[in-house]
């Protein structure tokens, strides 16, 4: 088996959420659904399944299905200076010249699908009583790891968010819409995956595991500014051989579970129920839209002088629109699309590209910024080691002595490119608000501070009865 299947369980999660609909509501209607269902460890399976299936995101054209992670790169890599659209219309176009509206379908969706994962989350720990002694802390680590990564993608892009840790009733309108702080949110996300990491094992790489919780949770301390914390997880990681960069970077996009991956999301082509379309919709005309996720001439730039042997595997000039530039680390199962860029022997609609969450060479990276521990440059061997194996990989294999703030996050940009890490970089590195005025200035875009926070759905704030409030600047 290629990776994790969900299509035997559509019909029975269908069942179990097919209240699901708006936004927090679904939690307390679900809950009753699924009431005695979850009895033993094959039934708890099936919803610990359906909690990756609620990332995976259902591949649609439609907005009022939950679209999962399928459309990160809208509300991540489009908001920095690395993405846009090829034709600046519609709603996409909001990401980029931040002009976004609080009614924008793509912010809400996001915002809805992750509280979907969530939701499934908790209702996973809710039946854990129902579980065998042998798969009980199992479920529970993957469960918690999931969670987690759901509310530390969710407190980046929103700020304050609804804390919901359990499945809660229809009427509990004061949990499911107040807003509380992000350090609470983050109490949250660290003792998820402390426990993650300290009850599962590693051998999955499209399920959680030991180390993607340690990965993910040194990402969070890095967030906070607990550099410690960060160091020993990544070397916690980096130590037990389990993982390392393939040789060639193409065939980290392309070779499919290979031993670069920590965790990355399971899809499979030709099958709609299983498959992504982002795939698509990074070409010319292939998906529902003229083109998304284009590159931007800054990051062209960034690539000419720091890219190495990663340039030719990361981006490529249009071939049906010399003056565009389109990525190329997810190309619809693997084709080019032949002399015009845009002709599949396979539906390109229904790829099954898998998504990638974590990779070593993130976590080599990640280990550089730890030991940098906020200041402005590092001569640590140990930083060295880490930074010059991703650099030498690419080609540029010159010896590094120091490591500058900014070289690293040249590096990340180049290394990370197009896989949503740029905006969350920028802003943990403390020059977003510096860098996207710039890159705004110099396009004719409207970026402002308050930019760096999407707007709650103003659908959220209508059901919310005044409890919820809006981010500033929106």
């Amino acid at each position: 088996m290629k990776k994790i299947k969900y299509i035997g369980l559509f019909i029975l999660m269908g069942m179990i959420v097919s209240c699901e609909s708006d936004f927090l509501e679904p939690v307390p209607e679900s809950a009753i659904s699924s009431a005695g269902y979850f009895q033993d460890d094959d039934e708890i399976e099936t919803g610990v399944i359906a909690m990756y299936d609620a990332i995976q995101g259902v591949n649609s054209t439609s907005l009022d299905d939950n679209r999962g992670v399928q459309i990160e790169y809208y509300v991540t890599e489009m908001r920095s200076d690395n993405t846009r659209t090829k034709s600046q219309e519609g709603e996409a176009a909001q990401f980029e010249e931040y002009t976004i509206s609080t009614a924008n379908g793509l912010v809400a969706n996001y915002y809805r699908s992750f509280y979907n994962v969530i939701y499934r989350a908790n209702l996973v720990l809710e039946n854990l009583d129902n579980a065998s002694a042998a798969k009980a802390a199992q479920f529970e680590g993957e469960a918690k790891f999931v969670r987690a990564y759901a509310y530390f993608n969710l407190v980046r892009l929103y700020g304050d968010i609804p804390l919901v840790d359990r499945l809660i009733g229809p009427l509990d309108d004061e949990t499911a819409y107040t807003r509380v702080s992000t350090s609470t949110v983050y109490e949250l996300i660290v003792s998820d995956l402390e426990f993650a990491a300290a009850n599962l094992d590693d051998g999955e790489k499209f399920r959680a595991s030991k180390s993607a919780a340690e990965a993910l949770l040194a990402k969070v301390h890095l967030t906070l500014g607990n550099y410690s914390e960060a160091q020993v997880l990544c070397e916690n990681v980096m130590g037990r051989g389990l993982f390392e960069l393939e040789p060639n970077f193409n065939d980290v996009f392309y070779s499919e579970g290979n031993d670069e991956i920590i965790f990355a999301i399971a899809y499979n082509p030709g099958v709609e129920s299983d498959s992504q379309d982002f795939s698509a919709e990074w070409m010319n005309g292939v998906g529902r839209t003229a083109g998304v996720n284009y590159v931007t001439d800054d990051a062209v730039a960034a690539f000419e002088a720091y890219g190495g042997d990663r340039s030719q595997y990361s981006y490529r000039i249009d071939p049906s629109q010399t003056t565009q530039t389109q990525v190329t680390k997810y190309l619809p199962n693997g084709e080019d699309g032949g002399a015009d860029g845009k002709t599949f022997s396979t539906d390109a609609t229904l790829s099954g590209n898998d998504w990638i969450v974590l990779r070593y060479a993130d976590v080599l990276l990640m280990h550089v910024e730890a030991i940098m521990a906020g200041g402005q440059e590092t001569s640590a061997t140990a930083a060295i080691s880490s930074f010059q194996k991703v650099r030498d990989r690419a080609g540029l294999t010159d010896p590094v002595t120091s490591i500058t703030k900014t070289d690293l996050l040249n590096e990340r940009r180049v290394e990370l490119a197009f896989e949503n890490h740029r905006l969350f970089d920028l802003i943990r590195f403390g020059v977003a608000q510096e860098t996207l005025s710039a890159f705004s200035a110099a396009n004719g875009y409207s970026f402002t501070a308050t930019d760096l926070l999407l707007p709650i759905p103003q659908s959220e704030i209508n059901l919310s009865k005044g409890l919820m409030s809006q981010n500033p600047g929106y």
